[in-house]
C-alpha cells in the first residue's frame, strides 16, 4: 500500500429535516387542531482513530464524506428520524485542521477516539409548535438548518517512542529489521527507504516500544534536496532519537563526523523542538573495521564531535550490540514515563 501522510477531504453534515403543517382529520372531532411534527436533526460527521489504518491514501480516491439528512416531520405529531452520523476512519496520529482558516481542530492519538468535524443541521419545527391561544390553527412551519460543510487538511504523524535519524545508508533499516519484525527494504545504495516504517521492539513479554525509521536526511534537505524534510515530522512525537552513523562510509561520501554535523544542522533548521530532543549516538557497522581498530576509530569520532551523551557501538547487520541498546532504550523510556506521571 502506498504511504500517504497528507490529504485533503471535504466533509458535509446532513441538513435538518423540515417541520410539517398538518391538522387532525378525524370523524366526530371538529376543530381537531394542528398536528404537524418536527423534522429530524441532520447527521454529524466524525473522524475516528483506528488501529488497522496506517496511511491516508484512501482519501485520495474518496475525498468527500457526507452524513445523512434528517427526515421531514409528519402529521399526527410524528417527528422525523434523525439523520445517520458518518464515521470516517483515520490512522492514529492524524492531526486535523481547517483548510480555509488553518485552525487546528484536533489530534487523534488514541484508538477509538472521535472528533466532531461537521455538525448536523437543527430540525425544523412543525406547526404544532406555533399553536397559541390567539392562533389555534397556525399555517406555519420552519425549515431545518443546513449542516456544516468544511474542507479539512489531514496530516499524519506516526506515533513512535524512538526515532532513527541518519544519512542514507547509515543502517537504519538494517537496525529496525534486526530488533523488530518490520521488514523495510535493505540494499547497498542510498535512499532504499522511501517512506517511514514502524517496528515494535519487545525486550520481554511485558515490555515493548515502537521504533520509527524514516528516509535518510542529506545536506540541503531543508531546501528540498533528496527527499527533503517532509518525513522529519514523524519523529516529532518520539521520546528519544537514535543518531546512526556509518563508521566506514563509502569513499565518495562524507566522513562520519561530517555526516553527523550535517544531520544536526538540518534538523536544527527544521525544528528547535526536534533538535532539543534526547539524542543518543549509535556507531554502526563496526564489523567492517579491522579487529583491534574499532575502539580507537570510534573514540576518534566521539572526540571530534565532542559528544557528551550516551554512545553505543553496534553492527546492525548481524545484531552485535543491539540487545544492550534495546534494553537501555526501554529503561530510558520507562524512566521518562515515571517522571511524566509524577509531574501530572
Amino acid at each position: 500500500m502506498r504511504f500517504v501522510d497528507e490529504a485533503e477531504v471535504r466533509v458535509e453534515a446532513g441538513d435538518g429535516g423540515n417541520g410539517t403543517i398538518g391538522f387532525r382529520r378525524e370523524k366526530y372531532i371538529p376543530f381537531g387542531g394542528p398536528d404537524g411534527g418536527d423534522g429530524g436533526d441532520g447527521g454529524c460527521v466524525y473522524l475516528i482513530a483506528v488501529e488497522n489504518v496506517n496511511t491516508l491514501v484512501d482519501f485520495r480516491y474518496h475525498a468527500v464524506h457526507r452524513a445523512q439528512r434528517g427526515q421531514n416531520g409528519m402529521s399526527r405529531n410524528c417527528t422525523g428520524k434523525k439523520g445517520d452520523d458518518c464515521f470516517v476512519p483515520v490512522p492514529l496520529g492524524t492531526q486535523v485542521s481547517e483548510k480555509d482558516t488553518g485552525e487546528i481542530i484536533g489530534d487523534l492519538t488514541k484508538v477509538g477516539e472521535t472528533l466532531l468535524v461537521a455538525k448536523g443541521g437543527f430540525h425544523g419545527l412543525g406547526n404544532t409548535r406555533f399553536k397559541s391561544s390567539i392562533n389555534r390553527a397556525p399555517q406555519k412551519a420552519s425549515k431545518g438548518s443546513e449542516g456544516e460543510h468544511r474542507i479539512l487538511l489531514l496530516e499524519l504523524t506516526l506515533i513512535a517512542d524512538v526515532g532513527l535519524l541518519g544519512m542514507p545508508n547509515a543502517g537504519k533499516s538494517s537496525l529496525i529489521r534486526a530488533v523488530s519484525s518490520a521488514t523495510p527494504k535493505v540494499a547497498d545504495y542510498p535512499f532504499t527507504t522511501l517512506h517511514p516504517n514502524l517496528g515494535v521492539v519487545r525486550v520481554d513479554d511485558l515490555r515493548s516500544f515502537v521504533i520509527a525509521d524514516i528516509p535518510g536526511v542529506i545536506e540541503g534537505a531543508a531546501e528540498g534536496a533528496g527527499l527533503g524534510l517532509q518525513f522529519l515530522k514523524h519523529l516529532s512525537r518520539t521520546g528519544l532519537l537514535l543518531h546512526l552513523i556509518d563508521v566506514v562510509p563509502y569513499e565518495s561520501m562524507d566522513t562520519p563526523v561530517q555526516a553527523a554535523k550535517k544531520i544536526i544542522h538540518e534538523i536544527g533548521k527544521w525544528s528547535d523542538d526536534l533538535a532539543n530532543k534526547p539524542r543518543w549516538l549509535v556507531l554502526n557497522k563496526i564489523d567492517c573495521l579491522p579487529y583491534g581498530e574499532a575502539e580507537q576509530h570510534c573514540q576518534a569520532i566521539i572526540d571530534e564531535l565532542e559528544w557528551q551523551g550516551p554512545v553505543f557501538k553496534i553492527a546492525a547487520i548481524n545484531g552485535e550490540g543491539t540487545q544492550a541498546l534495546m534494553f537501555a532504550i526501554m529503561n530510558f523510556l520507562e524512566e521518562q514515563r515515571r517522571n511524566k506521571s509524577e509531574q501530572e
